[in-house]
């Protein structure tokens, strides 16, 4: 039988090691994507769509942009909005920080309510109807924290211009006030609180879209794009 030397066999165990190591090192990076809804994948990616006599639908412009989601508030409805995560709802937990990231386009200045961190339950069943909320609106895209009781606390607010833009948000869940959320648009800070109240009784879902139940009678529409949620920026950039 051939004997390997010793340098053959220092060449075989430093390879294998460098195998192991590549297998480590890119486990993690795969798995802190947590929920992709890349538009490719149809509507399903949402565990609902709430838009009864609108318009929902993948959609494509013929560009170099692909596929997204439109949604579109016809007059007369609420909303149009696709709601939480298929098959990721779990990984919605208390206590934890979590990163989501989309692209955006609307038609006009004001599109109405485009996200909300929507509580479960109805009524009665939450403290807080929805914590953080972002409106496109008088051609701004604003930011508010909604804590118990209704009350509404703006957080920040930039210009809003025609095209795509880039959405980033980290939030902190807590049920008592050690929640935070930094949103980012096109990769600037455009708001942040800490010391806040995050997750509601029943916990809370993202939503994307279009909601305006104040002016149901005013049509809207947004167009949403490879929305991610993750655990790192780097996941849903």
């Amino acid at each position: 039988m051939q004997r390997r030397s010793p340098r053959s066999r220092l060449l075989l165990t430093s390879a294998a090691i460098a195998s192991t190591m590549t297998l480590v090192t890119a486990s993690p990076a795969s798995a802190s994507v947590l929920w992709d809804g890349n538009a490719d994948k149809g509507l399903g990616v949402f565990a609902a769509i709430l838009c009864d006599g609108g318009v929902k639908r993948v959609h494509t412009w013929g560009d170099s942009h692909g596929t997204f989601f439109e949604f579109n508030k016809v007059p007369g409805i609420d909303r149009c909005e696709g709601h939480s995560l298929a098959g990721a709802e779990g990984e919605l937990q208390n206590n934890r920080t979590l990163w989501f990231g989309w692209s955006l386009a609307t038609k006009t200045g004001n599109a109405q309510t485009v996200f909300q961190w929507k509580s479960n339950g109805t009524n009665d069943q939450h403290q807080q109807n929805y914590p953080v909320i972002m409106k496109v609106e008088d051609n701004k895209l604003k930011a508010w924290y909604v804590s118990p009781g209704e009350t509404w606390n703006a957080i920040g607010s930039r210009e809003w211009k025609d095209g795509w833009h880039a959405i980033q948000m980290k939030i902190t869940t807590s049920s008592g006030t050690g929640g935070s959320v930094e949103i980012y648009l096109d990769g600037d800070p455009l708001a942040s609180r800490s010391g806040i109240r995050t997750w509601d009784d029943l916990g809370n879902k993202p939503r994307w879209g279009t909601y305006g139940s104040s002016i149901a009678s005013v049509g809207s529409q947004s167009w949403v794009d490879d929305p991610k949620m993750g655990t790192t920026r780097a996941d849903v950039d």
